[in-house]
């Protein structure tokens, strides 16, 4: 017994058996090692070879049974046994059908030794013959077109059910699909035949695995009868035949029904399970939906499964009640055991099954029920043995055997009773390496009789069991799951049994885990494009770490292609993506403890590849002008195919233009092409998918089409007169497509409409029109065009009306009147034109009216015409856009297709409406209290203006109450506001008035001087020229206006003042400071006369500098100094001025500036008289399309008009301080030129400038343009 301690002896645990492995010095019990499965299946030539082998010491002696009767192999003819140490196995030679067949039977292998008995499981042996399919007369089988029909297949019985094929004397498979499928039997299915399945050559084939042999039945004649009427027919189950049935299915193992229907159109097949949900997750529909399989049948699998077959006409159904049974299972298996004497062995034997399995024990093969009572062991009740006091002498092998209907179960387990000392075979003071969140295995492999107890503690000596995390194996092992840093430490493993006890130190390092942070993601990209991903890890700092990228399991550097690949940094960068590409690509992230892996998966799309494959058949149907054209299926690169687009093109009339004969579902590889006559077809098939058409297809073989007659007739047959004595007949000639023959031509027949019996005219033509001369005006003709070619006429065609031409109307709509809708709408009435005096066919009315002028005093004449186009069948239109208190004419007029009739004229007049909004309100800075409002008047007045409605409001204060003055006075231009709060911000609303009451308003915002707080010139510069400067600003937004000086001072150097003291209206100012002039005088001035500019003016340009000279400029307000900045000018040197001569004389700037002022205003008047003398045409729209309401429109000729005699007159605005008075009257140059802004020279002469604008003020502030102009640039004040 010493001896044995100085061998290995483990004891390892392996799920679900304990492996003992023993010591060569000591015996060991017989153990089966191999054996041939249970069912074993042969076939002629077959070799047949019973395995049994096992392991024993001592060596092992083999005995066998045959049908429960003792066999020797050996001294059988025919047999060989196998002479191999630890074999019992043997094997038939010399292999035939009747040799393997006399040996057919259930067979059973005993190994037994000195220590007991091991047993095989039952081997069945079934020999089977060279199948061979039965003689048999196979008739035609006759069915008319739409009938269902089933072609048997049957083929021999075998141990092992064959594959089922079904094909035609070419070996090309059947086309299965919805309407023809294969069942489960093998039997060929038609829900209803077409004339296209009528063929002699249905060939089932039967493929023999195991025989490795193919056979085939005797070919099947189907002859399909073609009928013209296919009778509709519902649903009826082909297989199964009944309403019902019921099934067994086995746990484990997959659950296969089947639902095969006829009917007319072809049934569809729906699943249902009234029981419960189906199991989404392990259910397949197969074979076009008939077939229903589930996948690893569990016992909630129970119950009813329903199929349905639906078409239009109605429903059949099928239950099948399915009950879940199973072959027996191990809950828990006997297991192998040392023993010490003295021990109880137990060994446990559970089984389960469906019906329960009924369990035997035997003891070295020999069934317990055979054996002499002993009361050392007893079965419990949970069918376990169990030995009590254990003796050397009680080893033995036990066998326990569950059993039911289904199957069979058997194990094999030993009891071996021995007496050793503990001996710890794990190496001591182990050092282990782990990450943090695994799972550490420190190893305590102990060993000794009776088994040593073992337990796991801690460097104090106490169990480390007391952590959940901690947990012990049978053999020893100790696990720690989730591991965390301080879980490095010492452990001691101490294994015990009645004779010693043992210790040894195991060393566990808890490093940090390897962590991908950004793993790739999966990616569907397009093909040709790139694609990226990342991968960022984390690892120990004292581990050797790796970051590597795989495509499918291989490293990507094994597949040598750099120029595809770029490796950098974690990142993985794919070019030029092509459908060779797409995979799954890992990072792995590794260390020598741990490897983490994050996968992607990319998809690589794009539309689809070409069809490789055309075929045409069935040419003798091209007859009847139809062919098949089949294909083969492009692939869909990723993206399902959703149709095929078949074109086709002819050579001789038109290549390379491809025409589409329509698009076949995707799912469809094959379609009968109906065709026209005499064309050179070759197709050409393309897949489409969501990414768009692939490849075309090559090209198919040419076939033609005979000649026939033609199909079609010309459309758009029409008959119009371009003249009014003619009738040019015209029509939509036929494409080639239509011809049916190599030319084609058209007769054309007329003849006047009403004739009875009068003979048609006719001619025969290839051009698509003709002209009939000598016709009456506007009269009617029936006409028909025929197409016409070598094999015939085409189809009597239709009878069209023409008219010969039309001429000018004769007569004018009768008005009814013009009502008065509102102010600027009116509804005009008229009587329709008699018909026989319009010549033609009536395209309606054509309404023209243009406005007068207004009926205020001193208005205006501007003409502008407005259009309506009204059908013919409405004799009324409503114009609108009109401008009150007007007058209008109005003018109707009847039009054909040859033009416009007479006009019928009327006058109206528009009543008063409310005024347009004031078109400018500006805001004026008088004090830190007041406000100075000016205002231009509305652009339209629309009636006589009775004045002004003034209203404001704080807007800081919503919840005070408005102020609102009434202003009586219409010529008001201006109002000052007093009394305000300095600190509050107003909204002001003007709006004019009229008898009808107050129009639009205009809105400004703003407070006063002490709101806007110290001036701000932001963004100010100046630039200069050689005798001019420009001084520009960006006003500050919502800052109230005011005035100031500007003053240049030349630094050393001279300046001359002009005439007045070089006093000098700013241009564009809102106010303008007129002050005596000072005594000229020729002494220096170090000063040149300063000028007043308002703040919204935004630039100022002074003149009269000296070239190449430094000013100082000077920005001032009330003495203040806002503002100081510097500018020099170009040139060369200073320039001295001439003397003033009587040009600067204030008389003679008066008189030159009203001779300019009376030839502008002479100018103006000729125009506006030369406007008034325009004329109207309507040649433009004669021919337009009528719509069916009537439609306004502006006749191009005249343009837009603006009521410039209602415009706000411009006149120079009021200075700051009030003095003053507006200027002008109605009769202003504002009506004419629109605003005018007026400046005054130093000598006070007119030198104004028109801004030119109409019926809205120039947009902002005006940049500069002193360059150019010899005054400043106008300014508009907001």
């Amino acid at each position: 017994m010493a001896v044995a301690l100085r061998y290995v002896w483990p004891l390892l645990l392996c799920s679900p058996c304990l492996l003992i492995q023993i010591p060569e010095e000591l015996m060991e019990p017989p153990v089966i090692t191999e054996q041939s499965p249970r069912r074993l299946v042969v076939f002629p030539t077959d070799d047949i070879s019973l395995k049994c082998e096992a392991s024993g010491k001592p060596e092992v002696q083999f005995r066998w049974t045959w049908d429960g009767v003792h066999f020797k192999p050996e001294e059988e003819l025919g047999v060989t046994v196998h002479q191999a140490a630890h074999s019992g196995s043997f094997t038939l030679t010399g292999n035939n059908s009747n040799f393997a067949q006399r040996f057919q039977g259930t067979y059973r292998c005993f190994a037994s030794n000195r220590l007991g008995t091991a047993m095989s499981h039952e081997i069945r042996l079934v020999a089977e013959g060279a199948p061979k399919w039965p003689k048999e007369t196979v008739k035609p089988v006759e069915v008319e077109e739409g009938e269902p029909v089933v072609l048997p297949c049957h083929p021999p019985l075998s141990a092992e059910p064959p594959r089922i094929y079904w094909m035609n004397s070419k070996i090309l498979h059947i086309k299965q699909d919805e309407r023809v499928t294969m069942g489960q039997n093998g039997n060929l299915y038609f829900a209803n035949v077409l004339t296209t399945d009528n063929h002699s050559d249905y060939i089932c084939h039967a493929h023999f695995l195991g025989a490795r042999t193919i056979i085939q039945k005797e070919p099947i004649d189907l002859r399909v009868k073609a009928t013209n009427s296919m009778i509709d027919r519902k649903p009826r189950l082909l297989f199964p035949t009944n309403s019902s049935s019921h099934l067994v299915a086995l746990q484990g193992q997959p659950l296969v029904l089947e639902c095969i229907a006829e009917g007319f159109p072809t049934p569809t097949i729906k699943w249902l399970r009234p029981s419960g949900p189906m199991p989404a997750d392990r259910v397949t529909y197969q074979n076009y939906n008939k077939t229903l399989q589930l996948v690893n049948v569990g016992e909630e699998d129970d119950g009813e499964y329903r199929c349905l077959a639906e078409n239009p006409l109605g429903t059949a159904r099928h239950a099948y009640y399915v009950t879940v049974e199973a072959a027996p299972y191990w809950l828990h298996k006997p297991q192998s055991q040392l023993y010490g004497p003295g021990e109880t062995a137990r060994l446990d034997c559970q089984v389960q099954g469906r019906p329960q399995p009924e369990v035997t024990w035997r003891i070295n093969g020999i069934p317990l029920k055979e054996l002499s009572e002993d009361q050392k062991y007893w079965i419990n009740p949970e069918n376990a043995l169990i030995l009590s006091n254990v003796q050397p002498s009680d080893t033995m092998v036990t066998q326990c055997e569950a059993r039911n209907r289904h199957g069979l179960l058997l194990a094999n387990a030993y009891i071996y009773v021995v007496q050793l000392p503990t001996k710890i075979l794990t190496p001591d003071n182990q050092t282990y390496l782990a990450v943090e969140g695994s799972t550490a295995y420190l190893l305590c492999k102990a060993f000794g009789a009776p088994v040593p107890s073992i337990q796991w503690l801690d460097e104090e000596g106490a169990t480390v069991l007391q952590d959940e995390r901690f947990f012990p194996y049978a053999n020893g092992t100790l696990g720690i799951r989730d591991l965390q840093a301080n879980d490095t430490a010492r452990y001691f493993c101490q294994a015990a049994n009645d004779q010693n006890n043992v210790t040894i130190v195991a060393n566990l390092q808890v490093k940090d885990a390897t962590q991908i942070m950004q793993g790739p993601r999966s990616a569907i990209e397009k093909k040709g494009s790139r694609v990226t991903f990342t991968c960022q890890a984390s690892f120990d700092p004292s581990l050797k770490h790796s970051i590597t990228w795989r495509r499918d399991g291989r490293d990507l550097q094994e597949l040598g292609d750099s120029d595809k690949y770029f490796i950098e940094d974690g990142r993985l960068v794919i070019h030029s993506l092509d459908y060779s590409d797409q995979g799954n690509y890992s990072c792995v992230a590794s260390t020598k403890l741990d490897v983490v892996e994050s996968r992607a998966q990319l998809l690589v799309v794009g539309s689809p590849g070409p069809v490789p494959q055309l075929e045409l058949s069935d040419h003798h149907l091209l007859k009847q002008s139809q062919v098949r054209l089949s294909w083969s299926p492009a692939e869909d690169h990723n993206a399902p195919i959703e149709k095929y687009d078949v074109e086709f093109e002819d050579k001789e009339m038109e290549p390379e233009k491809w025409y589409s004969l329509g698009k076949v579902p995707g799912n469809q590889t094959s379609t009968t092409l109906k065709l026209s006559p005499y064309i050179h077809y070759t197709f050409r098939v393309t897949a489409i998918n969501k990414y768009g058409p692939g490849e075309p297809s090559p090209a198919s073989e040419t076939v033609v089409t005979p000649e026939a007659a033609p199909e079609k007739n010309p459309v758009d047959v029409r008959g119009e007169g371009n003249e009014t004595n003619n009738m040019v007949i015209t029509w939509k000639p036929l494409k080639w497509m239509d011809w049916n023959a190599p030319q084609v031509q058209y007769r054309v027949q007329w003849r006047p409409q009403g004739a009875r019996g009068a003979a048609w005219q006719e001619q025969i033509l290839s051009e698509p029109f003709l002209v009939v001369t000598n016709t009456s005006t506007f009269v009617p003709y029936e006409i028909k065009v025929q197409a016409v070619n070598s094999q015939g006429k085409g189809p009597e065609p239709h009878v069209t009306v023409g008219y010969s031409g039309e001429d000018f109307p004769q007569a004018s709509p009768q008005l009814d009147g013009v009502e008065i809708l509102n102010s600027s709408a009116v509804l005009v009435k008229w009587w329709p034109v008699d018909p026989a005096q319009v010549n033609g066919h009536l395209r309606g009315y054509n309404v023209t009216y243009w406005w007068e002028g207004s009926q205020r005093k001193h208005s205006k004449r501007h003409v502008h015409r407005g259009h309506v186009v009204v059908p013919a069948n409405t004799t009324s239109a409503i114009l609108s856009g009109l401008r009150p208190y007007s007058s209008y004419h109005l003018e109707v007029q009847a039009f054909n297709g040859r033009g416009a009739g007479p006009a019928s004229e009327i006058t109206f007049s528009t009543p008063e409406g409310v005024p347009g909004h004031p078109e400018a309100l500006h805001l004026e800075c008088q004090s830190d209290t007041s406000l100075l409002l000016h205002w231009q008047p509305p652009l339209s007045h629309n009636g006589v203006l009775t004045g002004y409605i003034l209203s404001y409001h704080p807007l800081d204060e919503g919840g005070k109450e408005q102020l609102s003055f009434d202003l009586r006075d219409p010529e008001l231009r201006m109002h000052n506001l007093t009394n305000l709060d300095p600190h509050l911000r107003y909204r002001f609303q003007l709006q004019a008035t009229t008898k009808k009451g107050p129009g639009e308003a205009i809105v400004r915002e703003g407070g006063t001087m002490a709101l806007s707080g110290v001036p701000d010139f932001g963004n100010i510069s100046a630039t200069a020229g050689e005798n001019y400067s420009i001084v520009s600003w960006v006003p500050r937004e919502g800052r109230c206006n005011f005035g100031f000086h500007i003053r240049f001072k030349a630094l050393g150097g001279e300046g001359k003042g002009g005439p007045w003291g070089g006093w000098r209206g700013a241009g564009g100012c809102l106010v303008l400071l007129l002050t005596p002039p000072p005594p000229c005088t020729e002494e220096k001035v170090d000063y040149l006369p300063s000028q007043y500019v308002s703040y919204n003016q935004s630039s100022y340009t002074q003149w009269d500098l000296q070239p190449d000279t430094d000013y100082e400029i000077h920005l001032l307000k009330e003495k203040m100094l806002l503002h100081q900045m510097a500018v020099k000018t170009n040139g060369t040197g200073r320039v001295r001025l001439p003397p003033a001569g009587f040009t600067t004389e204030g008389w003679f700037i008066g008189f030159v500036s009203a001779i300019i002022l009376l030839l502008l205003i002479l100018l103006i008047l000729c125009f506006i008289k030369r406007s008034k003398g325009g004329k109207y045409s309507v040649k433009d729209k004669e021919d337009t399309q009528v719509d069916s309401e009537a439609r306004p429109m502006k006749d191009e000729t005249f343009g837009e008009y603006s009521d410039n005699e209602e415009k706000a007159f411009g006149s120079s605005q009021p200075s700051l301080n009030g003095d003053i008075k507006p200027l002008g009257s109605d009769d202003s140059l504002a009506d004419y030129g629109g605003s005018v802004d007026v400046q005054f020279n130093e000598d006070g002469s007119f030198i104004g400038q028109y801004s030119g604008k109409k019926e809205k003020e120039a947009a902002g502030g005006n940049d500069s343009s002193g360059a150019t102009s010899p005054i400043n640039p106008t300014v508009t004040l907001e």
